[in-house]
């Protein structure tokens, strides 16, 4: 029905209950196709309840809520998933209702995915250069001819050949990427630890990525032969994080192994067999048009785009019309890993695919169209709908402020929390002090992640999985990746004294933050060279990165990443010979931090400003 809105324009309202389904990145064009109404009356109607947008610009969930209410309607914002499954609905193309359709006729056994994990130096690479090199077909084929991201080995097990896929991007980085981008790629994950090393920080991060996926673990004990090797101690490390060894009345596989002697990787492949049929029912249709991911993928100058893809379900022929992300194509061939021509990839098998459009990202799905034009408007709509989606107001996952507010819609009963810091002592102090809030059994605390070190962009993949907000201590944001957690919207927040983060953590799970300030970055600048002087101290030859740098404004000195200097103030500029009051970008001048003198090269002088945050 037509009803006079505010300003006198005419819109159609809804009766309160009428529910409208926009996507992310909706702009009031598209409100207005749902709803029957011309966009510039929207236009008026938002300008009078103070928001100004025109009628293509992006908004984000919070305009719309506020907009849906005035005219009587319930917005619904559809998630990436729903919108892709929507789309793709559209072409007639139903995932759910495919899965559905499948009994267990059509479902035949598949190879494990295994993903290598650990600390680095601790021996990955070296265990996957042994598994491939004791490969029976790798050794008829002449060994591996080149990389492709993926391989398969083939292993006796209770007198069955079986195949298990291997995923060739050891680390936890990688897994976690896919991971954020909604791929779940992995079945298992050998979790690498040197016998001679013990359990590393690395390790018990990669552990983390591996138990938030909810992924089987396969421990390998490695450099088992090195002289002070000792796995028992590596076992008893391992119970505190829920590793509990066979031997010790747990369920997890340890495997002693060395990569450099070839001792133990039969035992492995065999601990990773036999805990694919203890603990997971790895089956797949192959008779029907392939789905999958994309592991990998670059831009080769004699070849096009080729992408590494990994068969999930069904079978990838030569010929079939593809669609991963926003890149489509023909399949125009297909190699292995050995560089073989192969002409069909069944249920996890991983194979190198020329013949398409554009480079798809790590973790994309791909799906086997129809046909070729229809493929292309699948990439050319997903494409659209993420630059709308980026265009959008970015609105934080969960925030320590909006926290309480999710929790009484029902919507999280969980605060999950990464903590990065520059020491390990500190670390867990500050864990253990978060884990003894007392705010009743409503709300439950949760670090999925702890660290040291600058904030990383794994961190932020991870936060981004698990809804999480991270929380450093002396630390920073590590190189790119402010603009990382930005783009994804997961909330970061530093602090210098353990006690303000425990307040700040206790008063958003009772629900009560109090106004806060907020630390605004104005400019970083990078010492290129440290000049000697008796009168003013150490005085850093400086080019500005970032911003201005200002004189007699806050500053911290970064090394790696880490605070190594707190607390200071910008004491003297100079340009040339001149003293100046500021410095913008690209500009060369020396910096004085008075009575500070720790500097040297490559150390980053970041200067902030305390502002007052407004309460949305």
């Amino acid at each position: 029905m037509q009803a006079p809105s505010l300003g006198g324009v005419s819109v159609p309202r809804g009766n309160g209950q009428t529910v409208v389904r926009l996507r992310q990145g909706a702009s009031l064009n598209d409100f207005a196709d749902k709803i029957d109404a011309n966009p510039a009356s929207l236009v008026t109607v938002l300008f009078h309840l103070g928001e100004m947008a025109t009628a293509t610009q992006s908004l984000d969930e919070a305009t719309f809520g506020v907009l849906g209410e005035e005219l009587g309607y319930k917005i619904e914002m559809v998630s990436a998933e729903e919108e892709d499954r929507e789309l793709l609905g559209s072409f007639a193309i139903d995932l759910d209702a495919e899965l559905e359709a499948e009994s267990d006729e059509d479902l035949a056994p598949r190879p494990p995915v295994v993903t290598v994990m650990g600390h680095v130096d601790h021996g990955k690479t070296k265990l996957l250069d042994a598994i491939r090199s004791t490969d029976v077909v790798a050794g008829e084929a002449g060994g591996i001819t080149q990389h492709i991201g993926a391989y398969q080995v083939r292993a006796e097990h209770e007198g069955l050949e079986r195949a298990i896929t291997f995923i060739d991007t050891p680390g936890h980085e990688a897994f976690t990427a896919m991971r954020a981008r909604g791929a779940q790629v992995t079945d298992i994950a050998i979790l690498v630890v040197a016998a001679d090393d013990g359990v590393m920080p690395q390790t018990i991060e990669a552990l983390n990525h591996a138990q938030a996926a909810n992924v089987p673990i396969v421990v390998a004990v490695n450099k088992v032969d090195k002289e002070g090797a000792n796995p028992d101690k590596i076992r008893q490390q391992l119970t505190e994080y829920n590793l509990v060894a066979e031997e010790y009345g747990g369920d997890t596989m340890f495997v002693n192994v060395s990569a450099k002697q070839r001792m133990g990787i039969d035992q492995l492949l065999e601990a990773v067999l036999l805990t694919a049929d203890a603990a997971l029912d790895l089956r797949a249709n192959p008779d029907k048009d392939a789905r999958g991911v994309a592991i990998e993928a670059n831009l080769d100058r004699g070849r096009g785009a080729v992408a590494t893809v990994l068969v999930q379900s069904g079978t990838l022929h030569v010929g079939d019309a593809i669609v991963a992300g926003t890149a489509h194509g023909r399949v125009r061939a297909m190699f292995d890993e050995h560089g073989e021509a192969v002409d069909a990839a069944e249920p996890a098998r991983p194979v190198q695919v020329l013949g398409l459009s554009s480079v798809p990202s790590a973790g994309d799905t791909f799906l086997v169209a129809p046909d070729e034009r229809t493929a292309r408007q699948i990439a050319e709509k997903r494409e659209a709908a993420e630059r709308a989606a980026l265009l959008a107001k970015r609105r934080k996952r969960i925030s320590l402020e909006d926290f309480t507010k999710a929790l009484e819609q029902g919507k999280v009963e969980t605060l999950n929390l990464v903590i990065k810091g520059d020491v390990s002592g500190a670390v867990e102090a500050l864990e253990d002090a978060l884990y003894k809030i007392d705010v009743g059994d409503e709300v439950r605390l949760n670090v999925i992640h702890r660290g040291v070190g600058a904030v990383t962009q794994n961190d932020v993949n991870l936060a981004t999985v698990d809804n999480a907000v991270i929380i450093g201590f002396n630390v920073k944001f590590g190189e790119r990746v402010e603009d990382l957690a930005d783009r994804e919207g997961v909330e970061v927040k530093f602090y210098s004294v353990i006690y303000q983060a425990i307040e700040d953590v206790e008063a958003a799970l009772k629900g009560m933050l109090k106004p806060e300030y907020e630390e605004v970055q104005l400019g970083t600048a990078e010492i290129r060279q440290v000049f000697r002087s008796s009168k003013f101290g150490n005085i850093a030859g400086s080019i500005i990165r970032s911003g201005t740098i200002r004189r007699n404004t806050s500053a911290r000195v970064l090394r790696n990443g880490t605070v190594v200097g707190d607390n200071l103030t910008i004491e003297s500029l100079r340009r040339e010979k001149d003293d100046v009051t500021e410095v913008r970008e690209g500009f060369e001048c020396g910096i004085g931090l008075g009575s500070f003198n720790d500097i040297t090269e490559g150390d980053i002088i970041a200067t902030f400003e305390m502002r007052e945050k407004p309460r949305v």
